[in-house]
């Protein structure tokens, strides 16, 4: 049989400005040859729009509250992944497989995370990225060792200059600038149409266009190597663009990306509507491999994604394939702001646990020219949100979003929607009791670090938020103790 190979491309911060996913403006042809070879997946979703922590839910195929990552692993903010949790590289290393990475790796600790080859670099030099890729296939095919490659791309992230997506470093004579005029971009609908958006989003389109020629000469060193035919090759990124009203929040903006996949064997020019989600690519590595874990009767006990390769050749939407969730805490160590959503094909459901904390910013964002021409444009608008509902939210956001793809009708509070709220609020709470979510909560108190008391008889009235001005609990309806961990909750 031969081996069967991993090679696995994580772009940072780019939503769905490819031409495979209807940019006409955006030159992107290697991308989009590999989405004419393979599949691209329209409805794909990360858990989190945070670099760090949607990469630890690809590594683990676990929610951010499952992994522990539960935000930026590099400088002051430090988060690190659970000792005890299986990731990727160590699962493939332990199945003869040699792993390496090249590029960004922001997860940790290394200890959990051990790549055999481990080349950690902020280059945007996609043409070097493409040389050490190419000497790790030569490697991995003299050993007759079968691989699991990732590459960390660095572009498009912006750079640490005002609006610089690192468009002005000179790099191998291979890597063509692809400049774009700034009156040829299409603004999106997330963002204002003003001259400093224009700006960014050329400079954005630049650093796009250099991702996709990397990708370009990968696949070409992939190719001479010999080794197409025998690899998955899979293209993702971790959250959407770098700009206010996306990144580092759970609407489509910030979480819907792209996700195209190549399987030898497979039909080419499949585009697959069906839902899923970033928990699902760890499980979709262990089903191509036929590695042990994903043949075993007791799989990780909380790892509940599920492999994508039964559906893959797909074009048409399946009832089992028709809703995702999403788990974020934090970004920046600052950026404390815990939220769940549940999407489905028509709604989408936000619970916000600490909406009384204003929205935070991060720091990228915050210094962009983009918010520094809305907030100083005299409109209060980012998008067609009104720009006090992205800093001020509600405890739940409920969206239909056929009619409002852009989530900025919050119907919440209409008795119209009253039971779709309601069903939403139950598969929401299904959901964190089986993945053990700490922030369920009940009177402002998390649910899994009680549970010990509800066993007791501990009685919690049955609201998110404590309320200061009823404090008491007796009198009131309960949360019903039955549901929670440990209290014969039926198996989901």
């Amino acid at each position: 049989m031969a081996k069967r190979n991993i090679l696995l491309m994580i772009a940072d911060d780019l939503g769905k400005q490819l031409g495979c996913y209807g940019n006409s403006k955006i030159q992107t042809p290697n991308l989009d040859q590999l989405a004419a070879e393979g599949t691209a997946f329209d409805q794909a979703f990360t858990s989190t729009a945070s670099c760090s922590a949607s990469r630890s839910v690809i590594y683990t195929g676990l929610h951010t509250h499952q992994n522990g990552q539960y935000g930026l692993h590099n400088g002051r903010h430090h988060f690190t992944t659970f000792d005890h949790v299986e990731t990727a590289p160590g699962l493939f290393s332990q199945h003869g497989y040699t792993t390496g990475l090249i590029g960004k790796v922001h997860v940790g600790p290394s200890s959990v995370y051990p790549w055999d080859m481990r080349a950690e670099s902020d280059s945007r030099d996609v043409a070097a990225v493409a040389d050490q890729a190419s000497s790790f296939f030569k490697s991995c095919k003299e050993d007759e060792k079968p691989f699991f490659l990732t590459i960390g791309y660095i572009d498009p992230h912006r750079d640490l200059t005002r609006s610089g997506f690192g468009n002005a470093e000179e790099y191998d004579s291979h890597v063509k600038k692809t400049v774009y005029d700034r009156a040829d971009v299409e603004v999106e609908p997330f963002v204002n149409d003003l001259p400093g958006v224009r700006f960014e989003f050329a400079e954005y389109y630049q650093s796009i266009s250099r991702l996709d020629q990397g990708v370009g000469m990968v696949l070409d060193k992939l190719s001479k190597h010999g080794l197409t035919d025998d690899t998955l090759i899979i293209f993702m990124s971790d959250n959407g663009p770098p700009f206010i009203n996306s990144k580092t929040t759970l609407y489509d903006a910030g979480v819907c990306l792209p996700l195209l996949m190549k399987c030898p064997g497979s039909p080419s020019g499949i585009r697959n509507p069906n839902m899923v989600s970033y928990i699902d690519i760890l499980p979709t590595l262990l089903d191509w491999t036929s590695h042990p874990a994903s043949k075993s009767k007791n799989p990780h006990p909380t790892r509940i994604g599920r492999s994508l390769l039964p559906i893959i050749s797909e074009s048409q939407a399946q009832e089992s394939w028709s809703k995702v969730f999403g788990s974020h805490t934090f970004h920046e160590i600052t950026n404390y702001w815990p939220t769940r959503f549940m999407r489905t094909r028509q709604f989408k459901y936000h619970r916000n646990m600490a909406w009384r904390l204003d929205f935070p910013f991060a720091a990228d964002i915050y210094g962009s020219l983009t918010w520094e021409d809305i907030r100083n444009s005299g409109s209060k608008m980012i998008g067609s949100r009104p720009l006090k509902d992205y800093f001020f939210r509600p405890a739940e956001e409920l969206y239909d979003l056929n009619a409002d793809p852009q989530e900025v009708r919050n119907l919440a509070a209409d008795s119209e929607y009253a039971s779709v709220l309601e069903e939403m609020r139950v598969e929401m709470e299904k959901w964190q009791r089986r993945t053990e979510d700490p922030w369920l909560y009940r009177d402002g108190v998390s649910m899994l670090l009680v549970r010990h008391h509800l066993e007791a008889g501990l009685e919690v009235p049955d609201r998110f938020d404590f309320d200061g001005n009823l404090p008491q609990s007796k009198g009131l309806t309960h949360f019903d103790a039955k549901a929670a961990w440990g209290l014969d909750v039926e198996k989901e």
